[in-house]
């Protein structure tokens, strides 16, 4: 009934890392033990509760025979008194085969008081490390789950700076610097088709204009 506490207080001293050797999850391997202890402590309790109830039916047997042995010596004397010899003498011959019951009883008895002291101080050694294993399972717990936090974050980590990744953002960095440079060369063209095409405006424009001025002036000095 006991010997699993005392597998467990060996295993939980080196179980976080025995269980990752393992690949065994230790949240759930705790919590499975817990619960092996939980059905241990319930079997002593059982265990313990029929131990008492045997020891007071024994101590109350003992105690029964014990008032019939000191019964039958009150008959004793009283016959006596009564000078009644025969019955006096049939009452202590019940009285020594009552003495050898009452012994016997309180001999059963004291050994069953024995055996239940030291059942219910067992039982409250398991209840008191239960409590303490139940501590030490929710620190080793939380460790657990931190260390599996630190592995995900580590693993992503190392994913972000893989070759892969890297040469994948440099490949996008220089589709992004293509693009940038096509852009620049489409504004710089549509720059230059503007400045041609103002340019020839503005020549249309003087010459549109000299011309005017040039008729105006064949017109004031008659030569149209």
């Amino acid at each position: 009934m006991f010997k699993f506490f005392k597998r467990v207080s060996t295993v939980v001293g080196s179980e976080l890392n025995a269980m990752i050797d393992k690949a065994e999850d230790p949240v759930k391997m705790l919590d499975q033990y817990m619960r092996d202890m939980e059905s241990d402590i319930r079997e002593a309790d059982s265990a313990v509760a029929k131990q008492v109830a045997n020891e007071k039916m024994l101590k109350r047997k003992t105690d029964d025979a014990q008032a019939k042995v000191e019964k039958r010596q009150n008959q004793a004397e009283q016959a006596i008194e009564a000078d009644d010899e025969d019955l006096a003498k049939r009452a202590l011959e019940d009285k020594a085969d009552l003495e050898h019951q009452a012994e016997l009883l309180k001999e059963s008895w004291e050994q069953a008081n024995q055996d239940t002291s030291e059942l219910q101080h067992k039982l409250d050694e398991m209840k008191k490390e239960y409590q303490q294993m139940k501590l030490k399972k929710d620190a080793l717990q939380a460790r657990a789950e931190t260390a599996k936090t630190k592995t995900k974050m580590n693993r992503t980590m190392s994913a972000i700076g893989s070759d892969d990744s890297r040469k994948g953002f440099e490949r996008m960095e220089e589709k992004v610097l293509q693009y940038e440079a096509e852009a620049d060369t489409s504004e710089d063209y549509s720059h230059e088709s503007r400045s041609l095409d103002k340019a020839f405006e503005r020549l249309n424009t003087n010459n549109s204009k000299v011309n005017d001025e040039l008729a105006e002036l064949k017109k004031k000095m008659g030569k149209d």
